[in-house]
């Protein structure tokens, strides 16, 4: 363990399950950052929390921090992070990472340039069943990887009010639920080669339903589904010549799967058993890195993070989606 000390930027739901996570694993939660006293102090006294500041400005300037993790709404990120990183501190992203692959890049260069770690919080490559995923593949169980497919389908509220359906807070499917499919296929089969995408736009020009096609290097083939207004089956799988492996729902939490030989015998079964729900394996990733002085990630590289951006953008760009902030800075 390093001892770092960390605080948490913005202090809504997805705050929450992160600290709870944090204090499950036993790791040192000293500061929250909100944009009112109020809701700072009331998310300090929930995890018992020593500092808590009325700005975002105090907590990165805090002197007792360590390391942030940023939990804004995604047009936030961007700025929020890059405040973190110019105060000398060490961030974790929640994912998306960023709106686009331009944001991305650039907290790449910053945490660069000040030699600190930045981090993308899909938690979801840190959780123990696709710890135990990657070692069979890397094992070659499943002989050549010929087919790769997810989707991350719920039933959201669809007031055009909503966070979910507002383009200027980057609404949508992709961001919200898409990123996850699509950074899992990156990391069974690397980047794309090529990438059709289809959807489909709400009321208020946010996308509702966004699928995927993409090939791969060896022409393995990927599919993706996320969609915001219809609940489907939230699985994966992963089609080898010698084996497949099926991924239970929710497939990006933890979960239980089985590697499947052609003939249908299980050749084994995974049932995850995680404390809390399971954000606690990012955070110690972080320690791990900035203990041993790595600040490129092994399990999901800053590299990566902006490249899953840009395929992202690339999607958008066949659906038609812009975000407002992205009109102003094209001016």
């Amino acid at each position: 363990m390093t001892g770092l000390r960390w605080g948490i930027l913005a202090t809504g739901g997805i705050a929450h399950a992160f600290a709870s996570d944090l204090r499950t694993a036993g790791l040192d939660l000293v500061a929250v950052g909100s944009r009112s006293q109020a809701s700072a102090d009331a998310f300090a006294a929930e995890f018992g929390i020593e500092a808590a500041h009325a700005s975002y400005e105090a907590l990165v300037t805090d002197p007792g921090v360590d390391i942030v993790y940023v939990s804004t709404p995604h047009p936030m990120h961007h700025a929020t992070a890059r405040l973190a990183l110019e105060n000398g501190k060490h961030v974790l992203v929640e994912k998306p990472f960023t709106l686009n692959r331009a944001e991305a890049a650039d907290l790449q260069r910053i945490a660069a340039e000040r030699g600190l770690l930045v981090m993308e919080a899909m938690w979801t490559r840190y959780l123990p069943h696709m710890v135990r995923i990657r070692e069979i593949i890397a094992d070659g169980t499943l002989g050549e990887i010929r087919a790769v497919t997810a989707d991350h389908t719920q039933l959201l509220p669809s007031d055009p009010a909503h966070r979910l359906n507002a383009l200027e807070l980057g609404g949508g499917a992709l961001l919200d639920l898409g990123i996850y499919p699509v950074s899992f296929v990156w990391d069974v089969l690397g980047a794309p080669e090529t990438v059709t995408a289809s959807g489909r736009l709400g009321e208020t020009g946010a996308d509702t339903e966004v699928a995927t096609i993409m090939t791969h290097a060896g022409g393995a083939l990927s599919t993706t589904l996320s969609s915001s207004r219809a609940a489907g089956a939230t699985s994966a799988s992963i089609v080898g010549t010698e084996a497949r492996i099926e991924i239970d729902r929710v497939w990006y939490a933890p979960t239980t799967f089985r590697v499947i030989a052609p003939d249908g015998e299980v050749r084994e079964s995974y049932a995850s058993e995680v404390d809390g729900r399971g954000m606690q394996f990012q955070a110690l990733a972080a320690e791990r890195l900035v203990r041993d002085g790595i600040l490129e990630g092994d399990v999901l590289p800053i590299a990566e993070s902006v490249a899953i951006m840009g395929t992202l953008d690339e999607i958008r760009a066949q659906i038609g989606v812009r975000y407002p902030s992205e009109e102003r800075t094209d001016g």
